[in-house]
Parts: C-alpha cells; sequence; structure tokens
C-alpha cells in the first residue's frame, strides 16, 4: 500500500508535506486546479482576515511553516487544531467544519442581500491509488456529495458554507491508474465514507446551530 501524505499540526496551520509524483486537484485559494504541490495547508486566519494578496500570504506562511517550492493553501476561521482525522481502506480523510452560515447551492432569498459571512467546511483528502485526471473530479464530486450528506442527515439548512474548499491528492497515472472515482465505484466508496466520517465527526464537535447563530435564517 502506497504511504498518504502525513498530517503535520502547527500553531493556527495544519500542513502536508506531498510525495514527489503526487498530483492534486483543488479548489484552493492559492495552487488550485490541477497542479503537483510540494504541499498543502489549512490555515486559520480568523474572522478578520482582509489581504487580497494571497499569493504573498501563502509563501509567507509556508516559508513560517519550513516548506518549500509551490503548494495549495486553504483558509479557514476554524479551529484548524480541531481538525478530525477519517481513514477507510487506505482512504485518509481530513475536515475542519465550521457551519457557522450554512448555505444552499441555489441562494433562496428574492432579492439576494449582502452575501453569508463565511463559516468553512475545508477538506483534505488523500487516496493511495493512481487517480486519473477524470477520476480525479469523481473524487471531488464524491467528497462534496459525502458532505452535503452529512449535513442534510443532521438537519443543517444546506448543503455547505459559502467558502468550502477541497483538495484531493493521489499519485500520478500509472499504467493501472483508476479511471472511475463516483460514488458507486470502489475507491469513490471509501472517499465517501472517510469524508462522511471525518466531516460528521467535526459537526458533532461543533453542532448546529452554534450559540450566535439564528438557525430560523436561511442563507
Amino acid at each position: 500500500m502506497v504511504n498518504v501524505p502525513e498530517l503535520r499540526v502547527h500553531e493556527k496551520a495544519l500542513a502536508w508535506n506531498v510525495p514527489p509524483g503526487w498530483r492534486a486537484l483543488s479548489s484552493a485559494a492559492v495552487g488550485g486546479g490541477l497542479t503537483e504541490p510540494a504541499w498543502v495547508v489549512n490555515v486559520d486566519v480568523g474572522g478578520g482576515f482582509a489581504r487580497t494578496d494571497l499569493s504573498g500570504w501563502a509563501g509567507e506562511v509556508a516559508a513560517r511553516l519550513g516548506l518549500t517550492g509551490e503548494g495549495c493553501a486553504l483558509l479557514t476561521a476554524a479551529d484548524v487544531t480541531q481538525v478530525e482525522t477519517a481513514e477507510a481502506d487506505g482512504v485518509v480523510a481530513w475536515s475542519t467544519v465550521g457551519v457557522t452560515r450554512p448555505t444552499w447551492a441555489l441562494d433562496p432569498r428574492d432579492p439576494v442581500e449582502d452575501p453569508p459571512r463565511p463559516g468553512t467546511v475545508n477538506i483534505v483528502v488523500a487516496v493511495p491509488a493512481p487517480l486519473s485526471t477524470s477520476a480525479l473530479v469523481q473524487a471531488v464530486g464524491t467528497i462534496t456529495e459525502a458532505k452535503a450528506q452529512v449535513l442534510v442527515q443532521a438537519g443543517v439548512p444546506g448543503t455547505g458554507t459559502a467558502s468550502d474548499a477541497v483538495v484531493v491528492l493521489s499519485p500520478a497515472p500509472a499504467a493501472d491508474e483508476v479511471v472511475f472515482a463516483g460514488v458507486r465505484s470502489p475507491w469513490g466508496q471509501r472517499i465517501a465514507r472517510a469524508v462522511h466520517a471525518s466531516v460528521a465527526a467535526g459537526l458533532a464537535s461543533h453542532p448546529w446551530p452554534a450559540d450566535d447563530v439564528d438557525p430560523t435564517v436561511v442563507w
């Protein structure tokens, strides 16, 4: 079995060193898209983060954490030290869950008011199988569906938040590349189980609704 990246917990930051030859498909604010990152970070920036030079900010964070090269950077206002980890047959998922402002994909407000304040669900998933590019895309869909399933099952009025992000990591394609990672494929089911468990654990630690949230407000 291929060894997956290991998590290192820092003050206000989570970091993963990504092995050479691994790829990422990500919606990260920095280093998103299809890349070969040297690292991934998930950083607690608090609720008042106002910087717009995100690449420069990410470089400063990487330097502080002793990381070199290019990587993926996720931002959150959640306490990253409360990251939840789950494993399913080799797939590992790490989730930081802050659902203070759950959001439906289609905004039910008419007219649309100010954008909702973010409460972020960030998910990093490592798959020890060489996923094809298409399978990476399928994996992102599987991760998102598993996260949404947790929230709906818990009665949260939304399928996520306005600032959720995901990173899925896997070894580069090889002759035996995996071409399916949808919800009913073998690897997709492993991904779904790991993500569902980690998000559910995170939500249990930060139940909906939070003390300072009006649960009657629909975003």
